[in-house]
């Protein structure tokens, strides 16, 4: 078993509106060893992006709530944390690359500046020394130094992407977030990028959360997956077991929406209905509105995350049933 960098055990965050209480994370675990790469993977609403500002104690307060839950990183709880010793771990134990580089950059600071900003935040340098600084980090992800007096409008979205990530690296996080890092990417930057994240984490020995709803970036960069639903993981394991061995009935259904070169010509599965109002959750399985293997039970009885081995658990009440088997394994006769 690796050391492990992070560790969230039943994590409950809510959104207290004048509208009512939206219940966005609903008592997810999870866990990251050192050096790895997680994925964490699920449609728009699922919850992941809250986890992620969760880690960093960011989470918008109003509305945002943390009800219940320990985030432990690196053996220390996030949430008993003071403002001057989060100050502190921020970009410096943990950093994040947020989806829009355009928005998380500031439009009149220079890019140099902006990486200096979080080296002067951090360590004991001089001015002149923290842009010297910036100035590497920048050649460190492909952007010549002489851009650094460059302001962000002068960059194309891939640039903006790998600057945003030379701050995120300034100060040799142990822990990365990066929240859907490549979705404003065209498919060549998109693959640019990733391989430079893959290359920098190696060099940096460093591990990484990585947030998205791209199953194809997940199999290019992570070691595990989680699969998020509703708020809470409805599988996970290492990424072989997620690709190859699925359990989870939601699971199957973000695969059978993919495009898959073995069929060529035939119709993609998109998963029926909705997502739950998280205002208004059921009292059983979140999925059971949409599972094709729904039965009464799976109304009645919300399904725990039960072990499938070392390192893969699934909580699916359909699971339970030895004789239960998911259709991708039917057609394929396994």
């Amino acid at each position: 078993m690796n050391e492990i960098i992070l560790d969230i055990k039943n994590l409950v965050i809510n959104y207290e509106t004048d509208d009512g209480c939206v219940r966005a994370v609903n008592g997810l675990d999870l866990q990251l060893g050192k050096k790895k790469t997680l994925g964490l993977v699920g449609e728009t609403g699922a919850g992941k992006t809250t986890t992620a500002l969760s880690i960093l104690n960011l989470v918008p307060n109003p509305p945002g709530v943390i009800r219940d839950g320990v985030i432990m990183l690196d053996g220390d709880n996030v949430l008993e944390k003071s403002p001057k010793e989060l100050e502190r771990m921020r970009g410096n134990d943990v950093a994040m690359i947020f989806q829009d580089p355009m928005t998380a950059l500031n439009p009149v600071m220079t890019i140099g500046e902006q990486i200096a900003e979080s080296i002067l935040l951090h360590e004991n340098i001089s001015e002149e020394g923290a842009m010297e600084r910036a100035k590497e980090m920048l050649k460190m992800v492909g952007i010549s130094e002489s851009r650094a007096c460059d302001y962000p409008h002068q960059f194309s979205g891939g640039m903006r992407q790998r600057v945003v990530i030379a701050i995120a690296l300034a100060c040799n996080p142990k822990l990365l977030i990066a929240d859907e890092p490549t979705t404003a990417l065209d498919v060549t930057i998109q693959a640019q990028v990733l391989e430079l994240m893959k290359g920098l984490i190696r060099q940096y020995e460093m591990s990484m959360l990585l947030i998205t709803h791209d199953l194809g970036v997940v199999a290019e960069i992570c070691d595990e997956v989680a699969v998020i639903y509703s708020g809470k993981v409805v599988e996970k394991g290492t990424a072989d077991e997620i690709f190859n061995q699925t359990r989870h009935p939601y699971t199957e259904g973000l695969f059978n929406s993919m495009p898959n070169l073995k069929k060529r010509g035939e119709e993609l599965e998109p998963i029926q209905g909705m997502m739950p109002d998280p205002m208004n959750l059921p009292e059983g399985c979140s999925f059971a509105e949409r599972c094709p293997y729904v039965s009464e039970r799976c109304q009645q009885v919300q399904p725990e995350l039960k072990p499938n081995g070392d390192t893969h658990f699934v909580a699916c009440l359909a699971y339970e049933d030895k004789n239960f088997k998911l259709r991708r394994y039917q057609d394929a006769g396994k």
